[in-house]
């Protein structure tokens, strides 16, 4: 399995997730594996996972929301490995729950600053350096929010619907540099973060959820990954500014 053999593969959010199982999936294909996170109880179990699948794996803390600290991330990605070949922009928050009258200005900006600036910070640099390289693969995780809207989710709902915005926008403009862009729209997907939100651990909401998808289940981490892989290999060589739903079925009803 070497579909990114010899890449340097950059995600966000990598330390649980859907990060986490794109990172084993992309050590699997021979990627050079720059995790950037927080620093957590889950780093050291984490990246000895990878490492063990891939030995050339690196950690940065950092928060996506810093414009600087992603700046420095990406730089030290490429002067580690040489190179800066894919980016998963992949990191974000679920935020509480929340109808728009009633929100706080410091919800907002929390889910906003982490979601889309977040996502609009690392494009930045990294379209800085693809575009001199003249090559490069960034995929950005929206969500089936970023296509619907979903009562009491209004920050993260514009957030990942500027995250398609973002993409296409940017894959237009770079579509003559070697350099594709497209985003990736997941179902609920069991993972932490809707076990961080209630959204598991409540039976009768996570039946409501399910229901709604018309595969009656939820997605998996590993599911999410295959698309991933697929948007960074050259099995996907004509496709830029595409939003890829894997979602059960969610956004055909």
């Amino acid at each position: 399995m070497d579909k990114l053999k010899d890449k340097t593969v950059f995600i966000t959010g990598g330390l649980s997730g859907i990060g986490k199982a794109c990172a084993i999936s992309a050590a699997a294909e021979g990627g050079n594996i720059a995790i950037i996170d927080l620093v957590s109880p889950q780093t050291d179990p984490t990246m000895a996972e990878i490492r063990k699948i891939n030995p050339r794996a690196i950690f940065i803390n950092c928060t996506v929301s810093s414009f600087v600290a992603v700046q420095n991330a990406i730089e030290k990605t490429i002067l580690t490995f040489g190179s800066l070949d894919i980016a998963l922009n992949n990191a974000g928050i679920g935020g509480a729950a929340s109808k728009i009258g009633e929100m706080t200005e410091e919800a907002w900006l929390q889910v906003i600053n982490i979601n889309l600036n977040g996502v609009f910070n690392c494009m930045k640099h990294e379209l800085s350096y693809m575009s001199n390289q003249k090559s490069g693969v960034i995929i950005n995780m929206s969500s089936i929010l970023g296509k619907v809207g979903f009562a009491g989710a209004s920050h993260y709902v514009a957030a990942k619907h500027g995250i398609i915005g973002l993409t296409q926008t940017a894959a237009l403009e770079y579509a003559t540099q070697g350099i594709r862009i497209n985003a990736i729209c997941p179902g609920f997907i069991d993972t932490p973060l809707l076990t961080k939100g209630g959204l598991t651990t409540d039976k009768e909401i996570e039946d409501s959820i399910v229901a709604r998808h018309p595969m009656k289940r939820l997605g998996s981490s590993a599911e999410i990954a295959a698309g991933f892989i697929f948007l960074a290999s050259s099995e996907s060589s004509f496709i830029t500014g595409t939003a890829l739903e894997i979602d059960g079925g969610y956004l055909a009803q």
